[in-house]
């Protein structure tokens, strides 16, 4: 078991980790995910004590290894790393980059080390390569070897820092399957990764991250499927926001379009359904919902799934109870109709208690 206690990393550009609280049970699989910059791989060479905290606690099975003047070569012993640079000796072959941890930190024989080392190669569906140096293998061979050297550590956690980043695509899946396996055994394993889908398969806890803090945890149904904040929502549907508030009618329409065009841009909207937004736009608001007496306030939200391809507008508006369905301009209302593919329209008795919600086709 990990226990920790408000972690915290600095630089002097400034803080990377801001307090970090988690406890990591025997046989979990915990998937870290986060945008770039969040302090992912920080954290967990923290774990390992390859980055010195700035402040906190790290308890590895009791003992808190964090603190001043613990015996750090005892972590290796319990804790192995992968690396997304595999990290190999260039000069050594294949067997021997597995072999010579063993011998220089396990102390055990060179039979034995051998023994092992071929095992393991077996395992990773490598042992034709025993004798090969690591220029002689692709990127995806290299990392199914560096993972094949800390199993012979046989440590009891495996920290993953981006392990399939660094490789051509055709060869990603040769070492996500490797790390698939391995979640049988029973190891505990922490991936810091930026495949939202290999998380989702293989973990049974996900954490995302996002500005130095864990803002985010649950299971890999809860995280992927119905996270419950926003920004969490925002980065696993890789979501692209636009807000506007029309709250004059003498609001600059043409101003309002161009932010609207610029957004499809920027987000490499289809041609198509960035035309459709903007006529839904134009229909609804010059059409439909400015014509209506009373105050006037309008917030338009649109987000841009890049995760599908979806783009959702949502309405909310003032004034008394108005589904656009009854409106009398029947012609902007069909127009609408024909660029959408789904709108539901909701009424609570607030001040701003419309609400519609669009899919652009």
């Amino acid at each position: 078991m990990i226990e920790i206690t408000d972690l915290r990393k600095s630089y002097e550009i400034g803080p990377v980790l801001k307090g970090i609280n988690f406890t990591v049970n025997d046989g979990d699989i915990i998937s870290v995910i986060g945008g770039s910059g969040c302090g992912k791989s920080t954290f967990i060479r923290c774990i390992n004590m390859l980055e010195k905290p700035s402040g906190g606690k790290i308890v590895l099975d009791g003992e808190e290894i964090s603190k001043p003047g613990y015996d750090l070569s005892k972590i290796s012993h319990k804790i192995g790393m992968v690396f997304q640079s595999f990290n190999l000796f260039n000069h050594m072959t294949v067997l021997e980059n597995i072999m010579l941890p063993q011998i220089n930190t396990l102390k055990v024989s060179r039979q034995e080390a051998y023994d092992k080392a071929m095992t393991l190669l077996h395992l990773v569906n490598l042992a034709p390569k025993a004798y090969s140096y690591p220029s002689e293998l692709s990127g995806g061979q290299k990392q199914r070897i560096a993972i094949a050297r800390t199993l012979a550590m046989d440590p009891e956690v495996i920290l993953f820092d981006e392990p399939t980043s660094a490789l051509d695509p055709t060869m990603v899946n040769e070492v996500k399957s490797v790390i698939k396996n391995l979640t049988k055994t029973g190891k505990t394993m922490i991936i810091v990764t930026h495949d939202m889908d290999f998380a989702r398969s293989i973990s049974s806890k996900v954490l995302y991250m996002d500005e130095g803090i864990i803002y985010e945890q649950g299971t890999p149904e809860e995280i992927f499927e119905n996270p419950k904040k926003e920004k969490t929502r925002q980065f696993i549907h890789r979501l692209k926001v636009l807000d506007m508030t029309i709250d004059s009618r003498d609001f600059d329409f043409y101003g309002a379009n161009t932010t609207i065009e610029e957004y499809c841009q920027k987000n490499q909207i289809p041609y198509t359904k960035a035309y459709h937004l903007q006529s839904v736009f134009e229909e609804l608001c010059l059409g439909i919902l400015l014509p209506e007496p009373g105050e006037l306030y309008i917030n338009f939200n649109i987000e841009y799934y890049q995760s599908n391809g979806d783009l959702k507008m949502t309405v909310v508006y003032g004034g008394e109870k108005f589904d656009i369905h009854d409106t009398a301009n029947k012609l902007s209302l069909s127009i609408i109709e024909g660029f959408v593919s789904s709108m539901e329209y909701n009424y609570a008795d607030t001040d701003f208690g419309n609400r519609l919600t669009m899919i652009i086709k």
